[in-house]
């Protein structure tokens, strides 16, 4: 291999700075990069396709996230107190999926267009979304639940919420782009 060839960066490397790069100006950058750096064959260095897979990436968090938050609220043992935070939760998750879900399906409607009225309907789909997440991890705040779940719930939500503020960040440099 020639010197002038073995300085040329892989079309993977390249692809994968992009991804960094773009990253970088999220708020959680490093989340941000190990969530989507497997995705780089798909992303490339396509600033829609780096979008709907952070998209992509948070909504299917939060449906499992939401699953999980079901299946702990029906734990014996827990307080009026705790059912109640648990309660809440659920139902923001749900929300914020169901907003998530909506932006996903607008971003496969995108055309020339109606370019400036999705992105618009997105970037409001996944902000109230990332509201409903605040709002769950609100319910956790102080003393209402007990260590260990009040731990495992936290941690969840709070990568959820990053995730999405990461989408978000991805979302509003898309946009940008075609301002």
């Amino acid at each position: 291999m020639d010197s002038a060839s073995a300085a040329r960066p892989t079309a993977g490397g390249t692809n994968t700075e992009f991804i960094r790069t773009s990253c970088s100006a999220t708020t959680y950058p490093k989340l941000c990069y190990t969530s989507l750096s497997t995705y780089v064959a798909a992303i490339r260095q396509d600033p829609k396709l780096l979008a709907h897979t952070a998209l992509s990436v948070t909504l299917d968090t939060a449906r499992s996230t939401s699953t999980m938050m079901g299946k702990l609220s029906h734990i014996r043992g827990m307080t009026r107190r705790e059912v109640g935070a648990m309660k809440d939760c659920v139902e923001e998750l749900r929300d914020s999926v169901d907003q998530l879900s909506r932006s996903m399906a607008e971003m496969n409607e995108i055309k020339g267009s109606n370019f400036g009225m999705i992105m618009s309907d997105v970037q409001t789909w996944v902000s109230a979304a990332l509201t409903d997440e605040d709002t769950c991890m609100a319910g956790f705040a102080g003393k209402v639940m007990n260590g260990n779940v009040k731990t495992a719930v936290r941690e969840r939500i709070v990568n959820v919420a990053h995730l999405t503020s990461n989408a978000l960040a991805l979302i509003n440099s898309y946009a940008a782009l075609h301002n």
